[in-house]
């Protein structure tokens, strides 16, 4: 059985933290960081590994500053006789 994860990159400087995609993802991977931008926005940041790829943060964020990679992960499985 293999398992998706995914990689989350965030362009700070680009977002305003408007929350959307802390809202979206369902793994919580995502939260407002405690910095400032260049712009005086505190920006998200990801908190945790729990992310599966499923890409909703990218989806709902207004400005496209969320980018998600996919990797499959394969797992061996063990044959029983």
């Amino acid at each position: 059985m293999a398992k998706v994860v995914g990689e989350i990159i965030i362009d700070i400087e680009r977002c305003k933290a408007c929350e959307l995609c802390i809202q979206a993802c369902p793994e919580q991977t995502l939260a407002l960081g405690k910095s400032l931008n260049h712009k005086g926005y505190q920006y998200v940041v990801k908190v945790n590994d729990n992310c599966t790829g499923c890409v909703n943060c990218a989806i709902i964020c207004p400005d496209a500053v969320i980018t998600v990679y996919r990797k499959v992960l394969k797992t061996k499985q063990v044959e029983t006789t």
